[in-house]
C-alpha cells in the first residue's frame, strides 16, 4: 500500500506566509502608484480641463498612497498607523536631502513613509503638506464636551496652491498604542478617557499640488 506524507505547517511557518503575502500586496501596490505616476504628464498647462486632468490624477495617487500605507495584516499596525504612534509633536520640513525637525535641526524623519514621500512626490517634483486632525475635550464642572477639531502639522513645505488636492485617510489610537507621554509631547488627548479603548481618531490629511 502506498504511503501519504503529510506536510503540517507550523505557527511560525504560517506567520511567515503571511507576512510575505502582505510584503507582496504592499510592493504590488507602490509598482501600481509609481505606473499611474509615469504614465501620467503632469507638467504645468493653462488649459483648464488640462489641469482638471492633473488634479484629478494626483488625487488618485495620494488616495493609494494612503491606502498603501495604512494596509496591515496578521494584527500587525499599518505603516501610517506607526508613523502617528511614533510622532514626538514636532513639524517637518523637507530642506532637499531630508525631512528635518523645524524644532530640532538634528531630527529627521526616516522609514517606510518617507521612502515612499521621496520616491512617488519628492523625485516627480510634487509638492506635499500631512497634518493630523484630531477631536480635542475641555471639562467643564462634571461633565467633558468635545471642542472642534484640531490640527497639527507633521510634514509642512509651504501654502498650497490653487489647484491643490487634498485626501484623507481615518486612523483609530487605542489606549494601549500610546504611553503616558504621548499627549504632552503631541498634544493629542484621550477623548474617551478610561470609558472604553478608544483614545483618539486622527484624521491624516495629505495635500499635494504642482509647484
Amino acid at each position: 500500500m502506498r504511503s501519504l506524507n503529510i506536510v503540517t505547517i507550523t505557527d511560525e511557518e504560517g506567520a511567515q506566509m503571511h507576512t510575505l503575502e502582505a510584503i507582496m500586496a504592499a510592493t504590488i501596490m507602490v509598482v501600481i502608484i509609481l505606473f499611474a505616476v509615469q504614465a501620467t504628464s503632469l507638467t504645468p498647462l493653462t488649459s483648464s480641463t488640462a489641469n482638471a486632468h492633473i488634479e484629478s490624477q494626483m488625487y488618485i495617487i495620494g488616495q493609494d498612497m494612503l491606502t498603501s500605507l495604512d494596509h496591515s495584516s496578521n494584527g500587525q499596525n499599518s505603516d501610517l498607523k506607526d508613523e502617528i504612534i511614533n510622532w514626538n509633536g514636532e513639524m517637518y520640513v523637507w530642506n532637499g536631502t531630508n525631512y528635518q525637525s523645524d524644532d530640532n535641526k538634528n531630527n529627521s524623519l526616516d522609514g517606510p513613509v518617507v521612502d515612499l514621500l521621496k520616491l512617488i512626490l519628492v523625485d516627480y517634483g510634487i509638492a506635499h503638506n500631512i497634518e493630523f486632525t484630531y477631536s480635542s475635550i475641555s471639562e467643564s464642572g462634571n461633565y467633558t464636551k468635545y471642542n472642534e477639531k484640531l490640527e497639527n502639522y507633521y510634514i509642512y513645505n509651504g501654502d498650497p496652491s490653487d489647484n491643490a488636492v487634498i485626501v484623507s485617510r481615518k486612523v483609530l489610537l487605542s489606549e494601549s498604542d500610546v504611553g503616558s507621554s504621548y499627549k504632552t509631547a503631541t498634544g493629542i488627548p484621550d477623548v474617551d478617557g478610561s470609558t472604553t479603548a478608544l483614545y483618539n481618531i486622527i484624521d491624516v490629511k495629505l495635500t499635494l499640488w504642482r509647484m
